[in-house]
């Protein structure tokens, strides 16, 4: 074939008649929204994880019978290599954390409590052999504990870039859709136009455009609709997992600001892909 002509004119092969503008762009609404839903999941999931892995690092409870004395037991620990700090944990605070399940209980004789800290990547032995010479003592070691919850954050954190990868896929078998419903709608001036030499590439990046405006705008609605949703789950989940309240910081705003994008690109490429297979088959 001669050198192909450009096409010429704002909407030569008439897709905005032949691309839908109002159900293509509300599927990948939907598909956007699940898309931030699954980032934050795996955003909020590895900030778990981190912050259980400082945990890990930071405070142990050491449990002393309440006629112990803690002043020499402090002394003892504080000589430790291994140990940064050993602070009394306060009587007020203890019925604090225990109201919630026993109530007031001003009368309850309470075991003292010392918040033991430790640098990151503390060896945990010195201070065992220490406590197992302190009698009535029982330290609170999180190390399983921590190690199951990170193994669930992980989880989490995979399951939810797992489902991400799947919207995409989803995302980009809808775009394919309507570019072959778009070939069918417009197959005849399609043909002419080919024939009468106009580029392939002109043609399938007419139609790529098209789709990839299309999906970023759907991608840029259904964002507007998961950002309160996410704004809401945090204030309600953060106060009962990180004990404060929830800050305009804790939504991942760079990754959420990649989904209208993403979802153009995804658009524009399948749609690209698929004419062009198309036209190649074309005599």
């Amino acid at each position: 074939m001669a050198e192909g002509r450009r096409l010429k004119g704002r909407d030569p092969l008439g897709l905005r008649r032949a691309l839908a503008d109002r159900l293509l762009p509300a599927l990948v609404a939907a598909m956007a929204l699940l898309a931030a839903l699954a980032i934050a999941g795996a955003d909020g999931a590895g900030r778990l994880a981190e912050r259980w892995q400082q945990g890990e690092a930071g405070q142990l409870l050491l449990q002393l019978p309440r006629e112990t004395a803690p002043e020499p037991v402090i002394a003892r620990l504080e000589a430790l290599p291994s140990v940064t700090s050993v602070t009394p944990v306060p009587d007020e605070r203890l019925r604090q954390l225990l109201a919630p399940w026993l109530g007031e209980v001003p009368s309850l004789p309470l075991p003292r409590m010392l918040a033991i800290t430790l640098p990151a990547g503390a060896d945990h032995q010195p201070l065992l052999e220490a406590v197992q010479g302190i009698a009535g003592a029982q330290l609170e070691l999180r190390s399983e504990a921590v190690r199951l919850a990170m193994r669930l954050a992980d989880g989490l954190r995979a399951l939810s870039l797992a489902m991400l990868g799947l919207i995409g896929l989803v995302g980009a078998a809808l775009v394919a859709v309507a570019t072959r419903a778009g070939i069918a709608a417009r197959r005849e001036t399609i043909v002419i136009l080919h024939e009468l030499g106009a580029r392939d590439a002109d043609i399938a990046g007419r139609f790529a455009r098209r789709l990839g405006w299309l999906c970023f705008l759907g991608a840029l609605g259904g964002l507007g609709i998961a950002l309160p949703a996410l704004w809401f789950l945090a204030m309600q989940a953060l106060p009962v997992v990180l004990a404060r309240d929830a800050l305009p910081s804790d939504l991942p705003w760079p990754l959420l600001a990649l989904v209208p994008p993403a979802a153009a690109v995804i658009g524009w490429l399948t749609a690209l892909i698929t004419l062009r297979a198309w036209l190649r088959r074309l005599p």
